[in-house]
Formats: structure tokens, C-alpha cells, sequence
């Protein structure tokens, strides 16, 4: 059992009051650019040009360092390589990962010292659990043995979440679904951002002194960085409204005790609100990515892709979101930002890999 989160229970309870208010964060030891910003505002999304087609079900797509991109499919539990230009190939199968309700592949994500150590990174639903796994690729050879970094994380057809990824101070983050009323639990690894080393260790000073980042959250389907390194996070809601939120370390985002204005029954104030909502029927969210001055959050109910510009402000970090698409591509299923910051790329249609260009 590689899971770290129970042991500290005592000390995140006693750290809830001033955890809200931020904790000091490690001292980068590698900047990994997360988004490549410039300051003429953001960008406007060209016309979509297909880069793959006949992939069954796109979830997460992660890019190499070269700007080819690695993508799961959902229905079948297979990684693929896609290019920019030519034809998708299988670069293997994430072994455990089942297929089934909202399970398979969610997350993936590339070492940011791939070039060194070949590390690519899986979040997959199990039989029984969840599980964030480290594998080498090198190409031609495929995935080698899993090393399994947290499991235990709880599962759900429902609510899965599973999206990791880098962020700038070069630790692995991870967001979780709640799997039915976990997320206020200290000593369940469900409804949290969890934040962690590439061997899948806690991360220095996280606030509770083991895996948990922030808590209290639904269903985590995004996470994406600022130029200024500020962390958001997407949740998903189905019947309740979906959240775009500004991640704090040791946050409390209210799931399930409170929603939207982050006030619980009595008036409570430990909650923190989140920047944005959408209403229950805009709320599947499904990804997030930044690139070009904004967040992009893709909506597979209703084929939307949301553009949140972001102003860099300190008191409103971003401005109104603008919907995108409004269904003509199909089912907007995953969204990724492409190392060149100048495009972005989407699952699409339930079949489909297309990249958006992003122009000034």
C-alpha cells in the first residue's frame, strides 16, 4: 500500500484554520513551463485541423518533448503516439486499467527530465482502486514495468477525476474524485489535489505533511498553471454546478457540505468559493489547459470548449469565459496545450484528435 494520506489526520485537522490562508511552497528546482504567456491579451482559436481519427474514445493527451503527443483512449485502456502531421500508432496498453463506466485511462502525463529518464506517468481506475503508476517509454520499445506510486485511491464510475500533471515547481499533482462523500475525509485519498515527487513521495512542505494538497473538492478534471504559477482547478458536476477554482495549498473547496459560494449551513467561512460556475447543464467538465493568455476547459455536454482569459490580475485572475464550438465537433472530450504555446489540442467526437491554432 503506497498510499500516505491517514497518518497525518491528527495534524490536518489541527492545520485547518491556517492552511486556508497558504502555505509557503518548495523553492523551484526546475521551471517547467506550463504556459508560454506574452502580454498582448489573449489569444483567439483558429479553425480546428484533424490530426487523428478512429481513436476509441480520447481521454488524456500529454505532449513529448519533440511536440508529439501521447494520448489514452478511455474505451480500450491503449496509449497512442500522435503527431502534428501523419498517422497515430499504439504505443501499448496500460496494464489494469479497466475500461468500464467512467474508468480506463484518465490521466497521463510526461516527465519534465524526459530526456533523462524516459518517465511517463499514468492515472488509471483498477479493479478496486485507482492507481498513479510510473512507466519508461522510449520509442519502438513501448511502456516498460509499472511502478505503482500512490494506490488506494477510491474508485468510481461516477466521479473518477484522475487528471495529473507537472506543475512549475517540477512536482506531480494529481486530482482525485470523491467516490461519493470522501472529500472532507483527512484519511481518504478521494475529493483532494494530491501534490507529490516523481518517485511519488510527499512532496516538501506540503501543508499536511503527506499526499493531501487541497481537499474538499467533487470531481477534479483540470488542472493548468498561469504565467504567474498560480494553480486552477476544474470540477465536474452533474446535477450541481461545475467550478473553476484558484487551488490554495491546504484549501478546503466545501464538497460536499457546501457548493458555488463556498458558505455551508450556519454560515461557515472555512470554505473557499471558486472563481467561476456553470450552470448543472454546461457542467461536465472534462479538462483543462492553459496557452495563449487563457485557460481552456473542455464541456463535453453540448461539444463546448470554454476560453477563460486569464488578466494576471491579483484580486480577479481571470475575466467572463466564452464558450466555443457549441457542438460542432461533437463531444469536446479532453483539452491539452501544446509546447509551442501556440496551439491547443482536443479530444473530439468520441473518435477524433484535432488541434486548434491559437492567433492574436
Amino acid at each position: 500500500m503506497k498510499r500516505t494520506a491517514g497518518a497525518a489526520a491528527m495534524v490536518f485537522t489541527l492545520l485547518l484554520a491556517g492552511c486556508a490562508d497558504g502555505v509557503s511552497e518548495d523553492r523551484p528546482r526546475r521551471r517547467v513551463d506550463p504556459v508560454r504567456d506574452v502580454a498582448a491579451g489573449p489569444a483567439n482559436a483558429g479553425v480546428p485541423v484533424e490530426v487523428a481519427d478512429g481513436v476509441d474514445a480520447p481521454g488524456p493527451i500529454a505532449f513529448l518533448p519533440g511536440g508529439d503527443a501521447l494520448v489514452g483512449e478511455r474505451g480500450s485502456a491503449r496509449v497512442l503516439r500522435v503527431p502534428r502531421k501523419g498517422g497515430p500508432s499504439v504505443v501499448g496498453t496500460v496494464a489494469g486499467a479497466r475500461p468500464r463506466g467512467g474508468g480506463g485511462v484518465l490521466g497521463l502525463a510526461v516527465s519534465p527530465d524526459f530526456a533523462e529518464d524516459a518517465a511517463v506517468f499514468a492515472y488509471y481506475s483498477g479493479a478496486a482502486d485507482d492507481r498513479i503508476v510510473r512507466m519508461t517509454y522510449r520509442q519502438g520499445e513501448g511502456f516498460g514495468p509499472q511502478q505503482v506510486l500512490v494506490d488506494g485511491i477510491p474508485r468510481s464510475s461516477r466521479r473518477p477525476g484522475g487528471r495529473i500533471a507537472f506543475g512549475p515547481d517540477g512536482m506531480l499533482y494529481a486530482g482525485t474524485g470523491d467516490a461519493g462523500a470522501r472529500a472532507q475525509d483527512p484519511e481518504s485519498l478521494g475529493g483532494k489535489i494530491l501534490r507529490m515527487t516523481a518517485k511519488g513521495r510527499p512532496a516538501d512542505r506540503n501543508p499536511f505533511g503527506n499526499l493531501v494538497y487541497s481537499y474538499g473538492h467533487r470531481d477534479v478534471e483540470g488542472l493548468a498553471w498561469d504565467a504567474q504559477g498560480r494553480m486552477f482547478g476544474v470540477e465536474s458536476g452533474r446535477g450541481t454546478p461545475g467550478e473553476l477554482n484558484l487551488i490554495q495549498p491546504g484549501g478546503n473547496y466545501g464538497w460536499p457540505d457546501a457548493e458555488e459560494e463556498g458558505a455551508a449551513e450556519g454560515g461557515a467561512s472555512r470554505f473557499l468559493a471558486p472563481l467561476h460556475t456553470w450552470r448543472p447543464g454546461d457542467a461536465m467538465s472534462a479538462g483543462a489547459a492553459a496557452a495563449g493568455g487563457s485557460l481552456w476547459v473542455a464541456a463535453p455536454r453540448g461539444g463546448d470548449l470554454w476560453q477563460v482569459p486569464l488578466t494576471g490580475g491579483e484580486r480577479r485572475p481571470i475575466g467572463p469565459p466564452e464558450t466555443l464550438f457549441a457542438g460542432a465537433y461533437g463531444r469536446i472530450e479532453s483539452v491539452a496545450a501544446a509546447p509551442n504555446g501556440a496551439e491547443v489540442w482536443v479530444g473530439a467526437g468520441r473518435d477524433r484528435i484535432l488541434r486548434i491554432p491559437l492567433r492574436r
